[in-house]
Parts: C-alpha cells; structure tokens; sequence
C-alpha cells in the first residue's frame, strides 16, 4: 500500500511537470526505459495494423479494458474522438487468476478487485515486466470492504502469476502498456478499465445467483455492476458513474433522465 501510494504520488508529479512544461513529454520519459522502447519496437506495427483493420485512427484518442473472471478475458476498446462509441479492438487472455468469483474486500484474501476502475500509473520496472497499477481500493470498496486494511498494489501486468492481479502475459502487457503510454502521452488522464465476474448478460447473472445461492448481498453486488455493464453494450461509450454513501455504483446518465422526468 506504502509503495504504491508513494509511486502513484510520483506518476502524478510527473505528469504535473510534463504538463507544465519543465519535462519532457510522457512518452520520452516512458522511453527512457529498456522494456518500454522494447514494447514499442515489437508491437507499435502490430497495434497501428490492428487499428487500421478497425477504421480507428492510431493512437486513438482513448482506449477502455474490460475484464471478465470467468471467461478470464480482458478486451481492449478505442475511440479517436470525444463522446464518439468505442470499437472493440482486441482481445487478451487472463492467463491465471487467484481467489473465487466475487469482489476484492481485504488485504490477504487474494481477491481480484471487481467494479470500476482507472490504470492510474505506469511501471515499467515491475517484476512481471511491465505493469499498470488498477485503482483499488475505490471509494465503493472503501465503504463496503475492510475499514481497516482493503489491500491493494492490484496491477494489470505481464507475466502469468496472480495474487489479485490480472496477467496478461509478457506479450500482451507489451501491447496494452504501450498503448496505455501513446493515449496519456495525448491527453488521456483516466484509463478506465471495468472488472466484471463474467459477462453480465441476463442468462449469465440468473446463472451466477444459482451458483452461489444463499448470497443475497453478493448477488445485489452484481445486480448493481450490471447497470454500468449494460450502459456500456448499449451505447459502447463510457459509463459515467458516482458512488453513493453505501457503496453501490449509480450511472450519472441515469441521474440525469431521472431529473428531467
């Protein structure tokens, strides 16, 4: 928690100066690394043939990660302008995962994090190659999680171990961070990425209540990520969302229909 608290005051300090003018850009300080000019070397070609097949300008004004534990696949979403949808561009396997379904709720207990998140700083001299820290804990597992220690140091990286984290592979985290470096390098400061149990369809969440029966606050939980999950396959923009006082999620889209009823 120290350690990530202290690099993520950092990574902000940065991108304060670079802002400012009195550094270089993120890139070129990103480029300072051996792995990060590696990434670019091996998958910069690929990424822009990928996009180009899309119709997606590259690098794209945004990008949004969706991940699911259960198909234990993390989807990789552009857009090259403002309010337009995003476009699925890819997809990565999670190679392994820790814990069960359900969401992160306390320090040790090997959870994978489940909810709404940003990667909010870059690692590139991670011990699984190269890594992007994931939110954990927001203010929602603040309030519903431990009140004494949540946990936390979640990442997205490469490499194929887990305790809470989601690897993709020292293949794929090549492709994602540099990417992730190209889209802040350009304005992006919020790297949402959306940790779901699986894909929330109606079938799926009516097979998740009877396989975890008994689990009424559980289910509640995944009743309450739906909302955003289906926002999402709706309209492929994304979801605007504020966390109430108990801790659930509420659309801020929704809010405002409400309002004008």
């Amino acid at each position: 928690m120290k350690i990530a608290s202290v690099a993520a005051l950092c990574f902000s300090l940065l991108a304060i100066l670079c802002s400012s003018g009195e550094l270089k850009s993120f890139r070129e300080l990103q480029w300072k690394s051996p792995r990060v000019r590696t990434a670019s070397k091996e998958k910069d070609e690929i990424l822009r043939q990928r996009f180009t097949a899309k119709g997606i300008s590259y690098p794209p004004r945004a990008i949004l990660l969706r991940a699911f534990k259960k198909e234990a696949l993390l989807e990789l979403w552009a857009t090259d302008a403002n309010e337009k949808p995003y476009v699925l561009i890819h997809e990565y396997g999670i190679c392994t995962s820790s814990g069960i379904l359900g969401p992160k709720r306390r320090f040790g207990d090997e959870q994978v994090p489940e909810g709404f998140y940003d990667l909010d700083w870059f690692n590139p001299q991670s011990n699984f190659y190269l890594s992007l820290h994931i939110s954990y804990p927001n203010a929602s597992d603040r309030i519903l999680g431990s009140h004494q220690n949540p946990g936390g140091d979640i990442f997205l990286h490469g490499d194929c171990a887990s305790i809470g984290c989601i690897p993709i592979t020292d293949d794929g985290i090549k492709e994602v961070y540099w990417l992730a470096v190209l889209v802040h390098d350009r304005g992006q400061q919020h790297l949402p990425i959306q940790i779901f149990p699986a894909r929330l369809t109606n079938e799926s969440l009516k097979a998740l209540a009877s396989s975890h029966p008994n689990q009424p606050a559980l289910l509640a939980f995944w009743g309450n990520l739906k909302h955003g999950y289906d926002q999402f396959e709706k309209s492929h923009l994304a979801p605007r969302i504020r966390i109430r006082g108990d801790g659930t999620y509420e659309l801020i889209d929704e809010i405002a229909s409400r309002d004008k009823r």
